[in-house]
């Protein structure tokens, strides 16, 4: 299964969206809370200057937010990118 990275803050509710499906498809992923400011400079540069979160990784892609990866979910697109 490929490699899953999700940035966060706590309270943001497309993130505990976007967890909460990766979780109901078994996937395992590293959570990174961007409370640091290091860290969501990291984000912003990995996202092409996405500052909004969640931003979704998987693998070296970036899927993009919750609203991103649930439609590439309807279009049947996730699981195979979660698949490699």
């Amino acid at each position: 299964m490929a490699e899953v990275e999700i940035y966060t803050t706590p309270t943001c509710p497309y993130c505990h969206a976007a967890k909460s499906m990766l979780r109901d498809k078994g996937v395992d992923f590293e959570e990174i809370s961007v409370l640091d400011p290091a860290l969501r400079q990291k984000m912003t540069e990995r996202a092409h200057g996405r500052r909004t979160v969640p931003q979704i990784f998987i693998g070296d892609l970036h899927v993009g937010g919750y609203d991103d990866m649930a439609a590439l979910e309807r279009r049947g697109g996730l699981d195979p990118l979660l698949a490699r």
